[in-house]
C-alpha cells in the first residue's frame, strides 16, 4: 500500500494503542492511595449517584458549578491531576450536547427577550436571554454528569466495579457482558496492532492502491475469523477457571468513618441543590 494508505492505517492502530494504554493506566489510577480509591465502593457509588440525582435536579448555573466544583476537588483527593480528569471528559461533551443546546438558543424553543441577531443562511435569527440560559445549564449539567461518571470509574477498579453493581441488584446478564466484552475488548486491541506489525513487517510498502486494499482487506478477513474464535475461547476459558457470571473479588468492602462522611456530603449536595432550586429559582 502506498505511504499515504500506511500513514493512515497506522494512525488509526496508533489511536487503538493509546486506547489501550489508557485504560491500563485506569487500573494504575484506582490503585492509588487517594480518598476515594480507599474508600467502601458500595457508599462511593450510591454517593456519586446522589451526586448525579443533584445535578440532573439542579434548575440553575451556580448549582451546577458548585457540583463540577465538588467533582474537581474529588478528582484531587484522589490523586488525579484537574487537568488530566478534563481532558478526560471535556472533548467528548460538546459531541453531545451540541444538537440539544444550540436549537435552546433560539426563541422557537425558548421564548424570551432577544439579547443578539445573527444570520444563518441569509435570514435573521434572534437568540434570547433564556436560550443561553437553558442552552448553558444544559451544558453543565452533562459536564457534571459526564465527570461524575468517570471519577467513579478511575477511582475504581474494573472487577470491584461490577461487584458493586451485583450488589445493588444489576442483572447479571448485564455485569456478566460488561466484564466479557471489557476482556475482549483488551486482547481484539492486542491482536489489531499485533496484526498491523506483522504486514508492515512483512509487505511494507506497495505502489499499487488496488494491491493494498487487496492486502488489507485479505488481513481484515482474518482479523474477523479471528476475533470470532476469540470471543468463545475467552468464554471458555472463563468457565475453566470456574467463572458463574458473579464477579468474584478478593477484598473484603468494609466501611470506615470517612465513608460516612463522604455519603453526609453528597446527601447535603443534594438537599442543598433542592433548598437552592425552592428558595432562588
Amino acid at each position: 500500500m502506498s505511504k499515504g494508505h500506511s500513514g493512515f492505517i497506522e494512525g488509526g492502530v496508533t489511536a487503538f494503542a493509546s486506547l489501550l494504554r489508557e485504560t491500563l493506566e485506569n487500573e494504575r489510577i484506582a490503585a492509588r492511595p487517594g480518598v476515594l480509591q480507599r474508600s467502601d465502593p458500595r457508599i462511593k457509588f450510591v454517593s456519586i449517584a446522589l451526586l448525579l440525582a443533584a445535578a440532573m435536579l439542579a434548575r440553575s448555573i451556580p448549582s451546577l458549578a458548585v457540583l463540577y466544583g465538588i467533582c474537581i476537588l474529588g478528582a484531587g483527593c484522589s490523586r488525579i491531576s484537574p487537568l488530566y480528569f478534563m481532558k478526560r471528559t471535556l472533548p467528548f461533551i460538546p459531541l453531545f450536547s451540541l444538537f440539544l443546546a444550540v436549537p435552546a438558543l433560539f426563541p422557537g424553543v425558548s421564548p424570551g427577550a432577544p439579547v443578539m441577531a445573527i444570520h444563518i443562511m441569509a435570514l435573521p435569527v434572534t437568540v434570547t436571554r433564556q436560550g443561553i440560559d437553558a442552552a448553558s445549564t444544559l451544558i453543565l449539567r452533562v459536564t457534571v454528569s459526564v465527570s461524575l461518571a468517570t471519577l467513579l470509574v478511575l477511582t475504581t477498579r474494573h472487577h470491584v466495579l461490577l461487584k458493586t453493581l451485583r450488589i445493588f441488584r444489576v442483572p447479571q446478564l448485564f455485569v456478566m457482558t460488561i466484564g466479557m466484552s471489557y476482556r475482549y475488548i483488551l486482547l481484539l486491541l492486542d491482536i489489531i496492532q499485533n496484526t498491523f506489525l506483522g504486514m508492515k513487517s512483512r509487505v511494507g510498502f506497495v505502489t499499487s492502491g488496488s494491491t493494498g486494499r487487496r492486502i488489507a482487506a485479505a488481513n481484515m478477513a482474518s482479523l474477523w475469523l479471528r476475533s470470532y474464535r476469540l470471543h468463545t475461547q475467552v468464554y471458555d476459558a472463563m468457565l475453566s477457571r470456574g467463572y458463574t457470571g458473579e464477579p468474584v473479588v478478593r477484598q473484603e468492602f468494609r466501611t470506615r468513618g470517612t465513608d460516612y462522611l463522604l455519603f453526609a456530603a453528597a446527601g447535603a449536595a443534594l438537599i442543598g441543590t433542592l433548598w437552592y432550586n425552592r428558595c432562588f429559582h
